[in-house]
């Protein structure tokens, strides 16, 4: 059961070891492909078409409220 739900992961993992680990590495320390070094590197590797967004952009500020009717 349980290692019905790792298959996939295992299966990434062993298709492609070293990206695997960087993403998880990057993804841990909160990395972003945007900024350097990590852009610079990825450019150097020839991996310049990639597309990325910030999911943690800022939405005002602050806590917002809502009515509920």
């Amino acid at each position: 059961m349980f290692l019905d739900e790792l298959q996939p992961i295992l299966k990434e993992f062993l298709q492609q070891p070293l990206a695997f680990a960087g993403g998880l590495v990057s993804g841990t320390l909160k990395l972003k492909l945007s900024e350097d070094p990590l852009k610079s590197w990825l450019q150097e590797q020839g991996m310049t078409d990639f597309n990325y967004t910030e999911s943690s952009k800022d939405n005002g500020g602050g806590p917002q409220t809502i009515s509920i009717d």
